[in-house]
């Protein structure tokens, strides 16, 4: 699978929004989703996976017809709730 972390534009603002040693981590987490891209879901019936990276959340998508991994947002866990109220 590849990355297609482009496929939101907000996801630019979310991660332009981490300190550099957070990005760094999202990075390397990033990587892992991508060797192994299926993990927990975020919610029944939601389409999403999520994952943690300390007090942070990646939010992805595996799109299976173009085999990518798009990620949707990426911050700490109050921004997540927010997020994910948005989607509910």
């Amino acid at each position: 699978m590849y990355l297609d972390r482009y496929d939101r534009p907000k996801w630019d603002n979310y991660f332009a929004d981490l300190s550099h040693v957070i990005k760094l981590r999202v990075l390397k987490k990033i990587q892992q989703i991508l060797a192994n891209p299926l993990k927990r879901h975020l919610k029944h019936g939601l389409p999403y996976f999520v994952e943690e990276v300390g007090q942070y959340r990646v939010v992805y998508k595996i799109d299976y017809l173009e085999n990518a991994v798009k990620f949707y947002f990426v911050g700490d866990h109050k921004e997540y709730e927010k997020w994910l109220a948005s989607r509910e």
